[in-house]
């Protein structure tokens, strides 16, 4: 079976390799007309990659040999995810963290995502990646920035921002306004008032500016809405519990 996935459209090097996965195969709508083996079944449906939100355990880990099997590589770094700043680097046994780089051939790092920013990293000589887990509480808490700070020159890391809520989505409340402004001043033009008085918040802006702050210059995607696009992605938000897309990027 192959899992459906998303190269990224950015001018990595060759050797960088990276994709996110898609919730279900292109035009399918019910998991029993994909194929005759088992996947994930609503509200998981169809290739949901993790075993914290009540999916069945082996049907998780069956999606996650799919996926091994359509990208080619069986050593992915799979991590329990805590909305924190922990970063660590792949092949190791710690696992509890929210990013993670590598600078070993077909050592994939890994992160799941549904809503949050998934972001990805690479240095323009192709010798080491990275990606990171960033809902808003990781970001206000300097996780890109951690990860960006695992490469020695800022200047020369290419960015790619994966498939995330998007702005007219996603309601905040002045606590989580404040959280940035009184860090970055600036990240005030990322926060939009909505009729309720409340705030309109962009990630991908965000995330911008925090990483061009820190001397990061050249950023890619950041077109997608996981909220909107109910086919393609799972949206905790939209639909509370629901499953988690995978974001890999490896050298090759």
């Amino acid at each position: 079976m192959i899992a459906p996935v998303e190269w990224l459209d950015w001018p990595a090097p060759a050797s960088v390799k990276a994709c996110y996965s898609l919730r279900r195969a292109a035009g399918q709508q019910e998991p029993n007309r994909l194929s005759s083996a088992v996947l994930s079944k609503a509200p998981f449906d169809q290739f949901n990659y993790a075993l914290h939100v009540g999916d069945e355990p082996d049907v998780v880990i069956d999606n996650r040999q799919h996926l091994a099997q359509t990208i080619g590589q069986s050593r992915i770094q799979w991590l329990e995810q805590v909305h924190g700043i922990d970063i660590v680097k792949a092949g190791v046994d710690q696992c509890r963290a929210d990013g993670v780089y590598s600078h070993q051939l077909a050592q994939v790092c890994a992160v799941m995502t549904a809503d949050c920013l998934p972001v990805f990293f690479c240095d323009t000589s192709g010798s080491q990646v990275a990606v990171a887990h960033a809902g808003w509480r990781g970001l206000a808490a300097g996780i890109l920035q951690k990860t960006l700070k695992q490469f020695p020159k800022p200047e020369e890391v290419m960015v790619y921002f994966g498939p995330a809520i998007s702005q007219r989505a996603f309601e905040v409340g002045d606590e989580v306004k404040a959280e940035f402004t009184q860090q970055l001043p600036a990240l005030k033009s990322c926060f939009e008032k909505n009729k309720n008085q409340r705030w309109m918040a962009d990630l991908y802006g965000l995330a911008r500016m925090l990483l061009a702050e820190q001397g990061a210059r050249q950023f890619y995607g950041g077109d997608r809405c996981t909220f909107s696009e109910a086919d393609a992605f799972y949206s905790y938000r939209r639909d509370g519990q629901t499953g988690r897309m995978a974001n890999l990027i490896w050298l090759e």
